[in-house]
């Protein structure tokens, strides 16, 4: 099969052909139909310092996908050959104390789709039965593909209830843009989102933000006044990664407020903690989806009418990945999604 690889350490990735996967007892084949490209893969394609620390080559990359299911194993239950399924790009030991007490996001053992082992940048990839979820109901290809983002997304912006709620979000992105879209859904007040790219900032106010901010040119507080609010944000989800990001959130917050944090910093950073204590606020680190938890959300938010189509504005055919590549490290995008159909 043609698989999209990291042939060796350095830059760069390679389309070749490699061993068609097999099925364990407990695992399926799926058919990629649909991949979506990750900040994590660009950090594998650049071989920067966290890509050389944990990928070893060759690997076959890529986490974010849908396909047919087209061989089951032996002991597979509940997953059917035909069945259309995206894939939970975390797979998790089973066996450690908050695996055995069904708390599977919290596996201190979790391994990755595409980053420890190969991947669904390929015309077929195998996983464990358990981490593929059918879809039930008619879903369009391109979402389906994106689900593993789009569930970072639900378990940031339903960390805390946000009905009639002021809700601040730093960072545009992707995830920030699906984040924004899942909190409106669930009926917050005011979203307020800040990023410094425009093109951005424009997809934000396409999925129904009431304020899109360009901190580079004005502040949150300033957002505040437009808004007519006078006590601070009542739930704030950071998504950046940025220092400057998470401390004008701290400064921004009301009392008693509560932070849902998935953005990853680059490195350790300072943060006022005198005011995390004096407002009493909450900070709660978001890693992946809760599972399975956080996929009923987001079929269920899907049946009841949330869009997604704004947050996917490029699609290219798995041979242009390196065109896909350079379009989604300059930024000015959405979710970009490769078709590997043919």
């Amino acid at each position: 099969m043609r698989a999209l690889v990291k042939v060796a350490p350095g830059p760069g990735l390679e389309l070749t052909d490699v061993p068609d996967p097999v099925a364990g007892p407990g695992d399926v084949v799926v058919r990629v139909l649909r991949t979506g490209i990750c900040g994590t893969d660009l950090h594998i394609d650049s071989w920067d310092e966290w890509a050389a620390r944990n990928v070893t080559a060759p690997l076959v990359v890529g986490h974010e996908f849908a396909g047919e299911v087209v061989e089951a194993g032996a002991a597979v239950t509940g997953v059917r050959v035909g069945d259309l399924v995206s894939g939970e790009g975390h797979l998790v030991c089973g066996t450690c104390r908050n695996c055995r007490a069904g708390r599977r996001h919290l596996c201190a053992n979790t391994r990755g789709l595409g980053v420890h082992r190969d991947g669904a940048f390929a015309q077929y990839v195998v996983l464990p039965a358990a981490n593929a979820w059918v879809h039930r109901d008619p879903v369009d290809l391109d979402v389906a593909a994106i689900f593993d983002p789009f569930g970072n997304a639900v378990h940031t912006a339903l960390s805390f209830p946000v009905v009639g709620e002021d809700v601040l979000i730093t960072g545009a992105g992707p995830i920030g843009l699906m984040t924004a879209a899942v909190a409106r859904h669930a009926g917050a007040r005011n979203i307020v989102i800040t990023d410094v790219s425009e093109h951005r900032l424009d997809l934000a106010r396409k999925v129904g933000v009431d304020l899109a901010v360009d901190v580079s040119r004005s502040t949150i507080a300033d957002a505040q006044a437009e808004l007519g609010m006078s006590e601070g944000f009542d739930v704030g989800m950071e998504l950046s990664g940025q220092p400057a990001a998470m401390r004008d959130m701290i400064a921004n917050m009301a009392h008693g407020g509560r932070i849902a944090m998935l953005g990853l910093p680059a490195a350790e950073f300072p943060v006022d903690w005198s005011s995390v204590v004096l407002k009493m606020l909450q900070i709660k680190g978001i890693y992946g989806r809760e599972m399975f938890e956080t996929w009923y959300s987001m079929s269920v938010l899907l049946q009841a009418g949330l869009d997604l189509t704004p947050v996917i504005t490029h699609r290219f055919h798995h041979t242009e990945y390196e065109k896909a590549f350079a379009t989604a490290r300059e930024g000015r995008c959405g979710k970009i999604v490769l078709d590997w159909e043919n």
